[in-house]
């Protein structure tokens, strides 16, 4: 049973049995660290229930547990706050049991609910981009905390394979790529075919120049344009499934598909299902027929579906045109219910995708709810904000995005220039530098992105990423790789390990009390669908590693029952180092 489980039962106890009341519930907080003691009960919400002096009812109420519960060893009360020292003892045992636990801190495989995770789902007219990355890395990243949470979690996407930007991207292959293929140009496909998507603009906007010099005004220039009325005719072909255009698309796509493959192995993401929008675009039509006979949605006079969300505090939303095509909420819709049919155990979903599409999805939840899914109330939006870098924003058609696989490249460079600088690779062999280098440049990018709470805005600087000191990827690795290196060397001493002591030193206390809050730590982050709770927690759990690593002997010390228990919990830090950052998606290096 939990430390706090325990005490609260306790502290009840104590108010029925000093004061005579019940206390609905007992608040607890970590004690502040310039006053003694490992866990502090909060007074003054008692006063509610039990009237007088809280410093007096905080010392009864002490003196009870010392007496009653064997964890506490002492109390002290500031002001109307109750800090209790836990026992070595209690600490002792709690170590013991977590010593030969494999993966600490995870719940049992599959013990929850199923849910689907959606992460990526890029347009197939370019490369992925920076803006993915943090989409990826957080998708991946909370599918694994999930799944270490207890849940049972299927990774998906849906590919945004159709659309005129889709066709302005083949017509621009057909008008100016000559044959070019990625074999002949030694691109990457979804580089070759992002290519095209920008030569597609810059004919288009050549196009509009000359009709205003025309005499058209900008906004007709910019719905006639030549390139622009064949790119529609291709799409609209492209529906009427034209053998041409549609053996155009497979092929340009086929490429694409290849580059991303090659981006998400590089990045260490994965899917298990994926959907494409060619093949669920005419869902949810016969969901809104249905919904129509039902009431949940009506229709206009022009024959258009809609649905009315105003008393919900929204607004009106179509969901089918009035030539009965549909619109993506109306896939949105279809898809989900798709996803359900096809893995019928999933009783809930997240979406991750940007925060200017907080709106649609609040409308596609609330749609969902009203046709009556009862899995519609465990859907999440996991909305986050835009990345930016130093030298401003990006945009696809003019070509200025930072590529992800420039990026991945420009870490590992980073991350190679960094280490050599500091002289830490005597003695590596250039495959192992390379390795060493990509796991580093990796690491940094995952970490600078996933410490930050997914909600908010991300500045990016790769050069600050990388940095071995402070609040980032490589300085949590290095420590990793500290405590590897400690542990080789106790291999050569042939140490007893079993745990023996009967007390503990105060830094050997805060690092335990640290590796108990892990469990805790992934549920929470599961709970909220934040990584930033995993990283942040790893970051103080180094940082109290690296206190204790100063301010104590570990091989040095010459009791070697107390070797030997700190041997044990250098390793230990380690395991949760290195599974804490699994949940991250960032590798640890053995040696750095």
């Amino acid at each position: 049973m939990k430390l706090t489980t325990v005490l609260e039962e306790k502290v009840k106890e104590a108010v029925q049995s000093i004061f005579g009341q019940e206390l609905p519930a007992v608040e607890f907080q970590p004690t502040r660290k310039d006053f003694e003691g490992d866990i502090t009960v909060v007074v003054f919400p008692m006063l509610r229930v039990v009237k007088g002096n809280p410093v007096a009812i905080g010392t009864q109420i002490g003196e009870y547990l010392v007496e009653n519960v064997e964890e506490v060893a002492k109390f002290n009360v500031v002001k109307g706050f109750l800090n209790l020292v836990v026992s070595d003892a209690y600490y002792i045992n709690f170590f013991k049991s977590i010593l030969v636990v494999e993966q600490f801190g995870y719940a049992p495989a599959n013990s929850k609910d199923a849910v689907m995770v959606e992460y990526s789902s890029p347009n197939t007219n370019k490369p992925l981009h920076l803006g993915h990355i943090r989409n990826n890395l957080l998708g991946y990243s909370v599918a694994e905390i999930l799944k270490a949470a207890g849940h049972k979690v299927y990774k998906t996407q849906i590919i945004n394979d159709r659309g005129i930007h889709i066709c302005k991207s083949m017509l621009a292959w057909q008008k100016f790529g000559k044959g070019e293929t990625p074999d002949s140009s030694g691109l990457k496909g979804d580089h070759l075919v992002g290519k095209y998507y920008v030569a597609f603009d810059k004919a288009y906007k050549t196009e509009i120049a000359e009709l205003i010099s025309a005499g058209k005004t900008k906004e007709e220039a910019e719905k006639e344009a030549p390139i622009l009325l064949e790119a529609q005719e291709m799409l609209r072909k492209w529906e009427a499934g034209d053998a041409q255009v549609v053996e155009l698309w497979k092929m340009m796509n086929g490429w694409v598909y290849k580059g991303f493959d090659t981006t998400y192995e590089n990045l260490g993401v994965d899917f298990n299902q994926l959907y494409y929008e060619s093949d669920t675009y005419l869902l949810g039509r016969d969901v809104v027929q249905d919904g129509l006979e039902k009431g949940v949605f009506f229709k206009k006079e022009d024959g258009s579906v809609w649905i009315d969300l105003t008393e919900d505090g929204l607004d009106e939303k179509i969901v089918l045109r009035s030539d009965g095509t549909a619109v993506y909420m109306t896939q949105d819709i279809g898809t989900a219910i798709q996803r359900v049919t096809d893995f019928p155990d999933i009783n809930g979903m997240v979406y991750t995708v940007g925060n200017e599409q907080d709106y649609h999805f609040k409308v596609l939840f609330l749609i969902l709810k009203k046709l009556g899914y009862s899995w519609a109330d465990k859907l999440y939006h996991l909305s986050y904000g835009m990345v930016d870098l130093p030298s401003g924003k990006m945009k696809s058609r003019e070509g200025t995005v930072v590529d992800a696989d420039d990026l991945i490249q420009n870490m590992e460079d980073t991350a190679a220039e960094i280490s050599q600088e500091l002289g830490k690779l005597d003695g590596y062999s250039d495959t192992e530098k390379q390795a060493l280098y990509r796991t580093i440049g990796l690491g940094a990018l995952k970490y600078y992105i996933l410490k930050v709470d997914p909600k908010k805005r991300i500045l990016f600087n790769p050069e600050e990423s990388v940095d071995f000191q402070g609040n980032t990827g490589p300085f949590i690795q290095y420590t990793y790789a500290r405590i590897q290196s400690i542990l080789r060397k106790a291999n050569e001493l042939n140490l007893d390990l079993t745990v023996a002591v009967t007390s503990v030193h105060p830094k050997e206390k805060e690092l335990l009390k640290q590796l108990e809050l892990f469990p805790d730590k992934v549920q929470e982050a599961a709970e909220n669908h934040s990584p930033a709770l995993v990283a942040n927690y790893v970051y103080d759990l180094v940082k109290e590693f690296n206190s204790f690593y100063q301010q104590v002997s570990i091989l040095g010390e010459e009791d070697t029952q107390i070797k030997a228990f700190r041997v044990n919990l250098s390793k230990k830090v380690a395991d949760v180092i290195k599974d804490a950052f699994l949940l991250l998606g960032i590798h640890v290096p053995v040696r750095m």
